[in-house]
């Protein structure tokens, strides 16, 4: 069937339509109450010369339909639509900050807990989101402590000879280790995390109170105890609920926007318990390339229009050169933005203020309330106190659209709050160490350490490797072997720095020579800037093979919560430990992204001059070896004296055998004296 008469013959029921360009890609996904009356419109638009409009129907060749039971279902399709195909010509969300869930593996045989930003279908249980975003973590941790069910990177789909350190300290019940806990014990944790995520205190109280008292009448005192410790917890955590429920319905979203130079950016305010708790951001610089279909049924398209009673926006939503740039088609955005956030959430607040009106505003609202099941306000507010809020938001989101599409430098903390919140780190980020090999076809195959720490690169802290264990090319074994030998050497320093107490009753101090003497052999020992703490990440460079490398140099010793992730070259993709199924990929604009090719890209550079260095050296010595009675040693001991080869051959007889001994001496000078008088020589 013809594309026109396609149009021509549409249903005039509630549906979603979907524009197909000549590849068979769906670039622009819609809803409507009339299908016909809706589709049709963008013919008359697109003859009356309206260049947005003309653009999309140049490109589309086909056009698909669902037809839905009413506006509501249509809203809801159309939004799942978009999530999934990402049209080009639909308003699509872009955050720069997502807040995490709760994740329960309930798949597997013994379930952890972790903290994730996706929601997938894995047969996981999913709570959130949360915000702030280190509240999420902060649930986690007291999973751990109350419930002992842990988050490790551990595969506890076999047993393993050893536990790691979080079972040696009460914040994991050992399943990796056979014998530590059974199935039933492990499976009561389980459910006591559900109910306690869930907010079943009440049944949770009953179930650990029961539990309680038939440990007590079995006389296994320390269960009993542990069980008396989390009842406590959820006691705690009643009151503070009771509190908070009081001012439930201040709960409130705030919206604000700054469109200035074809670049947008949204202010997003989580009011909560009449306290904004945190802010969310949003960003386009490339708005699509379409004007958002007309009304349905000839009514003129409103959604440009902030409200009927506020003709002009605030003075933070416009700028100075309005006349001369186009206008942003807010009510458009606001549309698209509210759908994508909020039809698929479990938790929608009460109240949600907009600085502009859309023409589905009632409709969106209906739509969350049915799923939600208690009543939702979509408000564009005029004045008062709600008004302030939304003029609030929008200024921030100039002082936002300042700092991303101005390029200013932005502050330390927030780089690093940014840091954290993008790669699920449980605290700011203080210090980060990063490594990279550098090597050519497996010869003369080297490391490099580099670290960021406090805001900028700190080169007293940066160490070189050269790799021992491995033959020709394989990047894996060397970042094995490197990150093995960093961190057993750090764990050591750890160690001994925490054994070095004061000595037992009963025997006499070290003197005070003794003591100087101690610290003497300390500093020669190791560096005196070396660390005496894990770092808050760490980074690799390479992808996928090297992350999991450096992931089994760590669990063999222990260290199986440590924070670790690689970016990939070329494609600048971040892949978190645990979480390689979620790649993360940031804005090219992103500070993050450009903090972390910044240490990416030093490491590289230190570890290629490392490499030149080492091969410099083996070009240099190598005809030292020629020479009879020169072995590995002496080579080195007359390089470092010495300085250069160069310098070697224009020593004298009496000057090496300062070095090396006379008869070696000897035979050196006479190799290069001789080489020198056979050049020279007349052919």
């Amino acid at each position: 069937m013809d594309f026109y008469e396609k149009i021509r013959s549409l249903p005039t029921q509630p549906g979603v339509y979907l524009y197909k360009n000549a590849e068979g890609e769906v670039i622009y996904v819609g809803k409507a109450k009339n299908l016909r009356a809706r589709v049709r419109s963008y013919l008359l638009e697109a003859s009356q010369a309206n260049a947005k409009t003309g653009s999309l129907m140049r490109e589309a060749v086909d056009l698909d339909y669902i037809l839905v039971a009413n506006e509501h279902e249509a809203l809801a399709l159309e939004n799942n639509l978009i999530k999934q195909r990402h049209p080009r010509f639909n308003i699509l969300l872009r955050d720069d900050k997502t807040y995490p869930y709760v994740k329960l593996t309930l798949g597997d045989r013994f379930p952890k807990v972790f903290v994730t930003r996706r929601l997938r279908k894995d047969g996981a249980a999913y709570y959130g989101p949360y915000f702030p975003g280190n509240l999420a973590y902060r649930i986690v941790e007291l999973i751990h402590r109350s419930f002992l069910i842990p988050s490790c990177n551990v595969d506890l789909s076999r047993f393993h000879p050893r536990a790691c350190l979080q079972y040696y300290i009460h914040r994991c019940l050992g399943p990796c280790v056979e014998g530590f806990t059974t199935l039933e014990a492990y499976a009561n944790a389980v459910r006591d995390t559900q109910l306690f995520l869930e907010g079943r205190h009440a049944e949770l109280e009953r179930s650990l109170n029961a539990r309680m008292l038939a440990a007590a009448e079995a006389e296994q005192f320390e269960a009993a105890a542990r069980l008396r410790d989390q009842l406590s917890t959820v006691h705690q955590l009643q009151e503070k609920q009771r509190v908070a429920t009081v001012e439930q319905s201040d709960d409130a979203d705030v919206f604000g926007y700054h469109f200035e130079a074809g670049s947008l950016a949204v202010n997003l305010f989580h009011v909560r318990a009449g306290k904004i708790v945190d802010r969310r951001e949003f960003f386009w610089d490339e708005l699509p390339d379409l004007l958002e279909p007309p009304a349905p049924d000839g009514i003129p398209d409103q959604s440009d229009i902030p409200s009927t009673a506020s003709p002009e926006p605030p003075a933070s939503q416009s700028n100075d050169s309005a006349n001369t740039e186009p206008q942003l088609r807010a009510g458009s955005v606001f549309s698209a933005l509210l759908k994508q956030l909020y039809i698929d959430q479990q938790y929608v607040p009460r109240t949600i203020l907009t600085p502009v009106d859309f023409p589905d505003r009632e409709a969106l609202a209906t739509l969350l309330t049915e799923r939600t099941g208690h009543r939702i306000e979509l408000i564009v507010p005029q004045r008062g106190e709600k008004r302030s809020l939304v003029d609030l938001a929008g200024q921030n989101a100039k002082q936002s659209y300042t700092q991303r599409f101005r390029v200013l430098e932005p502050s330390r903390k927030a780089i690093q709050e940014a840091l954290a919140d993008v790669l699920m780190l449980p605290e700011l980020p203080r210090r980060i160490e990063c490594f990279d090999i550098s090597h050519i076809q497996g010869a003369e195959t080297v490391a490099s350490l580099v670290v960021w720490e406090d805001g900028k690169m700190n080169k007293q802290l940066y160490r070189k490797f050269k790799v021992l264990t491995v033959l020709g090319v394989d990047d894996f074994a060397s970042m094995r072997e490197v990150v093995h030998r960093r961190y057993r050497r750090l764990l050591d320093g750890i160690n001994s720095a925490s054994n070095q107490t004061i000595a037992p009753a009963g025997e006499e101090p070290p003197s005070s020579e003794t003591t100087e003497l101690a610290s003497a052999k300390s500093k020669l020992a190791r560096p005196s800037k070396e660390p005496q703490s894990l770092p808050s990440l760490i980074l690799i460079d390479g992808g996928l093979g090297q992350l999991h490398a450096a992931a089994e140099a760590l669990e063999s010793l222990g260290l199986t919560t440590q924070p670790l992730a690689s970016i990939a070259k070329r494609e600048e993709v971040i892949y978190l430990y645990g979480h390689e199924d979620e790649p993360i990929v940031l804005d090219r604009r992103s500070p993050v992204l450009h903090l972390i090719q910044l240490i990416r890209d030093e490491s590289h550079r230190f570890a290629v001059g490392y490499h030149r260095t080492r091969r410099a050296m083996r070009d240099r010595a190598s005809e030292l070896t020629d020479i009879p009675g020169v072995g590995a040693l002496t080579r080195q001991r007359l390089l470092s004296h010495f300085g250069s080869l160069r310098d070697v051959q224009l020593a004298t007889p009496e000057s090496l055998a300062a070095v090396v001994p006379r008869k070696t001496a000897q035979a050196i000078w006479q190799h290069f004296h001789s080489s020198q008088n056979q050049d020279a020589r007349p052919a």
